[in-house]
């Protein structure tokens, strides 16, 4: 019976730090989460800004975005949120750009700058109120706002591109 209890206790000593080493790490911080889905965002409107030139001024009827509104109405959302994030004040609406080549340095360049305020933003202010479109909001769900509709607007964009006859670059 004592064997049997010093192998039980010898296997349980040695498979502990095998379990602990296959612990799921630690959930990643919400700004972490927030600033990855900023940069795939990203990723995905400049590549489709690039092969949707020549398609800006598509649009699928009368009275919608076209497909270089909706690229420039995501680099002024970035910068309105980048503002809100960091109490900076918001500025004018930007010119809309029309040369592909500056709206993908654009939409890259708002989007940096968007994830750098999502990063720098500590857990203490994630929770500090802003308005938003006139209404009230916590700067965490402000950013998780935006950053949804902007989701929505690369389905959108994805659709436009599909339309034309463009495959997005990440699907090929």
């Amino acid at each position: 019976m004592k064997r049997l209890a010093l192998l039980t206790a010898a296997l349980a000593f040695t498979l502990l730090p095998n379990l602990h080493a296959q612990a799921p790490a630690a959930p990643a911080a919400i700004q972490s989460a927030l600033a990855s889905d900023a940069g795939k965002l990203s990723d995905k409107f400049s590549a489709l800004a690039g092969a949707m030139a020549g398609k800006y001024d598509y649009r699928p009827g009368p009275g919608v975005r076209s497909v270089g509104e909706v690229f420039n109405l995501i680099v002024a959302e970035n910068a309105m949120l980048t503002a809100t994030l960091t109490g900076a004040p918001a500025g004018p609406r930007p010119e809309p750009i029309t040369d592909p080549a500056k709206l993908q340095e654009a939409l890259k360049a708002s989007y940096a700058a968007l994830a750098k305020a999502i990063s720098a933003l500590p857990d203490s202010d994630l929770a500090t109120p802003v308005k938003l479109f006139g209404r009230d909001f916590t700067r965490q769900s402000a950013a998780m706002l935006l950053l949804g509709d902007q989701h929505e607007h690369l389905g959108q964009s994805i659709a436009y591109a599909r339309v034309n006859g463009i495959v997005p670059p990440w699907s090929k």
